[in-house]
């Protein structure tokens, strides 16, 4: 039987989907998913023909709602949100288990391979350093004065955005100061940062339908480089509306990238051309999260509902369910052109 292009995965959260991230193992083809309902979600995204959506492998829950979620090999897993907890879990021993707290929400967590060590961001305005194997966490640091909202690493460098649209990189070998700190190029909160998979740059999403491609190398040549675009823009009854983009994901091998936005709609970016490569079709809701796998062949998209509609006076809240689809891509849809 034929593979479907898209399919749904089954038994999907009850609630907004906050993250969706594939395992970084090559040939793998797990999916972690985590949740307002308090859920992290262990998929296996195989589908090998018509009939098969994939299926549900493991699924263990938080106090309250699960903000972030990272593998760190394919047997372990880290996540943490509301309950100020990082915890982890041993997929093979099927064991959960505590490393530590913050003092606030746990926002966003993030694993360094080559340093063995995982990094939370919180709103209590500090990050921390984990020895997972240790189980405690051997570095605080709190010059950041604002609320990590998103990061992402580029080797051993880690670029942080807060509140108030600050950018600061930090080497993690390294952690006495901030290496920079940068203003967002964006006028409005950002949303998500990226690293470019080449280690040369970032992109940063706001909420105001725009994207910034941003470089790591200060050297006044390469910052002039650096560019902005407006995206996830809709003229309806001719007026533009402006939806905040939510979700920026990064294919390993060609390095072009995918935003997702709270307008429904997924598009690939080439950012050496500054074009887009393609538009997928417009889902129900906004798209919350995005992730392609190892070797850029599928990507996952969490089709859920970032900030809940207000009804107008009168009127039902229309129901809108939370799910994650699972899309396979071509190299014509994420190579540069």
């Amino acid at each position: 039987m034929p593979l479907k292009m898209e399919f749904e995965l089954p038994n999907p959260p009850t609630d907004g989907i906050t993250n969706v991230t594939f395992s970084p193992v090559p040939g793998s083809s797990h999916l972690l998913v985590s949740s307002w309902d308090k859920s992290v979600r262990l998929y296996d995204t195989t589908a090998a023909s018509e009939s098969a959506s994939g299926s549900q492998l493991v699924s263990y829950s938080h106090s309250n709602a699960v903000l972030d979620c990272i593998f760190s090999d394919e047997n372990h897993t880290f996540s943490a949100g509301l309950d100020r907890t990082l915890q982890t879990y041993d997929l093979a021993a099927q064991k959960q288990s505590t490393l530590g707290t913050h003092e606030n929400a746990i926002s966003s967590i993030e694993h360094c391979p080559s340093l063995s060590i995982i990094i939370t961001g919180s709103w209590d305005n500090t990050l921390k350093i984990w020895d997972p194997r240790q189980h405690y966490a051997v570095g605080t640091y709190n010059q950041l004065n604002e609320k990590v909202y998103t990061m992402s690493l580029s080797g051993e460098r880690l670029v942080v955005g807060t509140s108030n649209r600050k950018v600061l990189v930090w080497d993690l070998r390294n952690m006495q100061f901030a290496e920079q700190r940068r203003q967002s190029s964006l006028k409005y909160q950002t949303r998500c940062i990226r690293c470019f998979p080449n280690k040369q740059g970032f992109v940063l999403s706001s909420i105001e339908g725009r994207v910034a491609v941003e470089y790591l190398d200060t050297q006044q040549e390469v910052q002039q480089k650096k560019y902005a675009f407006k995206c996830h823009r809709l003229k309806e009854d001719g007026i533009e509306k402006v939806y905040p983009v939510n979700a920026v994901a990064f294919h390993n091998i060609h390095n072009t990238f995918a935003t997702g936005g709270s307008d429904g709609f997924v598009n690939i970016w080439d950012p050496f051309n500054k074009k887009r490569l393609c538009q997928f079709h417009r889902y129900p809701t906004d798209i919350s999260s995005l992730s392609f796998s190892h070797d850029g062949k599928k990507i996952a998209i969490a089709v859920s509902a970032v900030l809940p509609d207000e009804p107008a006076e009168g009127e039902e809240p229309s129901p809108k369910r939370d799910y994650v689809v699972i899309r396979h891509v071509s190299d014509g849809e994420t190579q540069p052109k």
